[in-house]
């Protein structure tokens, strides 16, 4: 038995993080959806529901994919953005692990994948950036949730950086954080 495998919470559940990135989706989703990081699939559930859009979830975690599967959402197990086409999606939506983890406190099992964005809580979204143009069709949209613990001005230069325009969809300040959800549309 793996750590990954040892028993406990294995799929991220909706929280407020997951609240907002749907009440963005809702307002701004069009055409075929990916929502990476899919988690127990609450959000993709509720964009094809509520918006009778077509929409696919990802996950890292087979066991997320299975829930989200269970939701009757068509979900994948991937790697980011890794197995799909260039510009196959119109929207992309994406609420990723954010919390800063010092290595040293690292507990690798699932939850930790679907909570720790490494010491900088970026670990993810830079990849997930450099990558996400190429499945985004032309007039494509990417909802991002970004926490103020992941350095908001730092995200901020890394979405420009890959050629992207960003506004505020919707925000929401908590005790000890703030989030956002950004909606970016290739720069031009």
């Amino acid at each position: 038995m793996t750590a990954l495998d040892r028993d406990g919470p294995t799929v991220y559940q909706p929280a407020e993080d997951s609240g907002l990135l749907a009440e963005a989706a809702l307002e701004d989703a069009h055409g075929r959806v990916l929502e990476v990081g899919t988690g127990s699939g609450w959000v993709a559930e509720r964009i094809a529901e509520e918006r009778g859009l077509r929409v696919v979830g990802s996950d890292y975690n087979p066991h997320a994919a299975r829930e989200a599967a269970d939701r009757g959402v068509e979900a994948v197990v991937a790697d980011l953005l890794d197995p799909f086409r260039a510009d196959a999606f119109d929207t992309v939506c994406f609420n990723p692990p954010y919390l800063p983890t010092d290595p040293e406190n690292e507990w690798d099992d699932w939850m930790e994948h679907a909570l720790s964005g490494g010491e900088s809580g970026r670990e993810l979204i830079e990849p997930f950036l450099t990558d996400v143009a190429r499945v985004l069709a032309p007039g494509g949209t990417v909802l991002l949730l970004v926490s103020s613990l992941t350095g908001y001005e730092e995200v901020l230069a890394l979405v420009e950086d890959a050629g992207f325009d960003h506004a505020v969809a919707v925000e929401e300040s908590f005790p000890f954080e703030t989030l956002t959800v950004l909606r970016l549309e290739r720069a031009g």
